[in-house]
């Protein structure tokens, strides 16, 4: 599993988001980006985590930032998911898992003494420059925003 420190060059990715749009970290350069990582489309938690910076959209493009989220889902699972919840950022469908491996967010989980890989959650946050300011690996599902604006000292209200 890769390991990313912040002060690292965000790992460069393509993917293809829920509008079958080719999304990569190379073309959004010069912008700030909310990279986050998440199980599964339409579960409680991400549910919980999509809507909440859904709902301070506007705030983190105030702010000069792009919200992306990547899971392993189909893009089919994805398009559901935002028509359901009109979320307004693009959602990237890693089936392969090569964008979660390549920031760390693929790796060994336990859940009730079981042991399976899956996804881990994460967020990182990258700077204009495509360096990675903060990583955040307890992600707060319902105030995720909050979460971040407070590291960041934003001031999110």
């Amino acid at each position: 599993m890769a390991t990313i420190s912040v002060g690292d060059v965000a790992p460069n990715f393509e993917g293809v988001d829920q509008n079958n749009r080719i999304i990569n970290l190379e073309s959004l350069r010069g912008k700030k980006v909310i990279l986050y990582f998440y199980p599964k489309d339409n579960t409680p938690g991400c549910t919980a985590e999509a809507c909440n910076l859904s709902d301070n959209y506007k705030f983190w493009q105030d702010n000069g930032y792009e919200v992306i989220g990547v899971s392993p889902d189909s893009t089919t699972s994805h398009k559901k998911f935002v028509d359901k919840h009109g979320l307004p950022f693009p959602l990237i469908a890693d089936t392969e898992k090569e964008i979660l491996q390549a920031y760390g967010a693929w790796g060994l989980k336990k859940l009730y003494g079981r042991e399976y890989m899956g996804v881990i959650r994460k967020t990182f946050v990258i700077d204009e420059n495509g360096i990675i300011t903060d990583i955040f690996e307890k992600v707060k599902t319902k105030t995720h925003s909050q979460q971040i604006s407070d590291q960041l000292e934003l001031g999110l209200e």
